[in-house]
């Protein structure tokens, strides 16, 4: 039986999106572990004019003007004295951190640890990631300097929600989050997703693997009620999303079967004023993600951005005969209940996805090489079961379905031009496969923390060794 969820207790960025148009990442040190703990103290038990308060997971009478949360390192758990026994409690992902895990998540050449810039190039300085929210400039400003006066800022990451909800290569994102029993969201009011157990983002709660509950750091006011990030910092080469678009599209445009993609009768249900060349290229684009650049699912809409008839952003799953490619983006990091391999994992590796992209405005009609991308958090209970395993068996690997294993994640994979490959859908159940595209996301730095309960703050803040 679950056990009855206290959502005071819980930082509110886990369960629920803020859904501000600004985020400041915060990098710190404890540089004194006395002022560190007193600053806890103070966050966890309502702020003051020089702390800011810990926002918690309950529903807001009044919207405040920003939202404050941490995550620790487990350099962090140790730099503010947690024992030595307890500390030995944790995952060993969590433990050996983000960095030395680089391979097994594909961060190797371009995006090898050795190449992320500080704070970043010095992992084990990295304790804790505050992170506040907001719609107002000044606020950010604001809990920086607060937050300075307890610790040394090694670095900060600013993001921002972009236009229509969109992302730089052009998707609209933020569409699908997870559902959780006992908790009432009223932004997904009428969104259809299945309802995952608190064990997905919890610990301390069943799983959806029966019988399965992810161990609990000790003590328990430590570890109850606590959740796990990867946050990351990735590069989106939009510039060169686009160049792969024109040139899959040239590739497109001589193939016998070129009609099965693109009906050439009815150009405007892909896109207004579109001619056959840039109907390809949003083809592509969508088969990749596995939704259309408007965010409609692929998989309900194969032939049409602009369907005649509404149809669902959310309520889909996928069947041995699914238009939406297996090797799609948004197939792979979310397989729902279709066929895969590995059966078990239908829904189990569930992940809370919270970002936010960073860098300048970029124009597809005069492209540029100025770094932009993703400020990403990937929270759950457990870093090796869900991030990781996503990332290496299903991004990297295509593990879940024997057509795409050996091919990786055509937006987020570790490709190179010389191995690359995605196989386009036709109605008939045949393929095209593509060739040639280049690495599209580069991981530019990135940190595993622990996100404690409002209980494991207070116990952190009164430590005394």
């Amino acid at each position: 039986m679950t056990a009855k969820l206290d959502l005071a207790d819980i930082q509110g960025n886990i369960l629920r999106g803020y859904r501000r148009d600004l985020v400041r990442h915060l990098f710190l040190e404890v540089t004194d572990r006395t002022a560190a703990r007193q600053f806890l103290a103070t966050a966890v038990d309502g702020g003051s004019e020089t702390v800011p308060e810990i926002t918690r997971g309950v529903l807001w009478e009044v919207k405040p003007p920003f939202c404050f949360n941490i995550g620790l390192t487990y350099a962090g758990l140790r730099a503010l004295g947690t024992a030595s026994e307890d500390l030995k409690t944790f995952p060993s992902e969590f433990v050996q951190g983000m960095t030395k895990r680089a391979m097994k998540l594909g961060d190797f050449g371009t995006s090898a640890p050795d190449h992320w810039p500080a704070p970043f190039d010095q992992p084990d300085r990295v304790h804790i990631m505050a992170s506040v929210y907001s719609d107002v400039q000044d606020h950010l400003d604001l809990v920086e300097k607060q937050v300075g006066a307890a610790f040394t800022i090694l670095g900060k990451r600013d993001g921002r929600n972009l236009a229509d909800s969109k992302v730089f290569f052009g998707y609209v994102d933020g569409i699908s989050q997870p559902r959780f029993e006992q908790v009432y969201d009223p932004e997904q009011a009428g969104v259809d997703e299945p309802i995952d157990p608190l064990g997905t983002a919890l610990l301390g709660y069943p799983t959806r693997q029966e019988g399965v509950v992810f161990r609990v750091p000790s003590p328990n006011a430590l570890g109850f009620n606590g959740s796990f990030n990867a946050f990351r910092v990735l590069a989106q080469d939009a510039a060169g999303f686009e160049a792969y678009l024109d040139k899959a599209a040239d590739d497109l445009m001589g193939h016998p079967d070129r009609d099965k993609l693109v009906d050439p009768n009815n150009l405007e249900r892909i896109g207004e004023g579109l001619d056959i060349h840039g109907a390809l290229r949003e083809v592509v684009a969508a088969q990749m993600c596995g939704r259309w650049r408007n965010g409609v699912p692929y998989e309900l809409s194969p032939d049409a951005q602009w369907p005649e008839h509404e149809v669902s952003l959310t309520n889909f799953n996928y069947n041995a005969h699914s238009r939406c490619p297996a090797g799609s983006h948004l197939r792979r990091g979310n397989p729902r209940g279709g066929r895969i391999v590995q059966r078990i994992a239908n829904y189990t590796r569930r992940l809370v996805r919270r970002g936010m992209s960073y860098g300048p405005d970029f124009d597809p009609q005069n492209p540029d090489t100025a770094e932009r991308g993703l400020l990403g958090s990937f929270i759950g209970a457990n870093i090796g079961a869900q991030f990781e395993a996503v990332m290496c068996d299903w991004i990297n690997l295509g593990l879940h379905d024997p057509t795409i294993t050996g091919a990786n994640d055509p937006l987020l994979g570790a490709n190179t031009p010389e191995t690359s490959w995605f196989d386009l859908s036709l109605p008939d159940g045949g393929t095209i496969r593509l060739h040639g595209f280049p690495r599209l996301i580069h991981t530019r730095g990135g940190a595993y923390t622990f996100l404690p309960s409002l209980t494991a703050i207070k116990y952190l803040s009164g430590l005394t060794n």
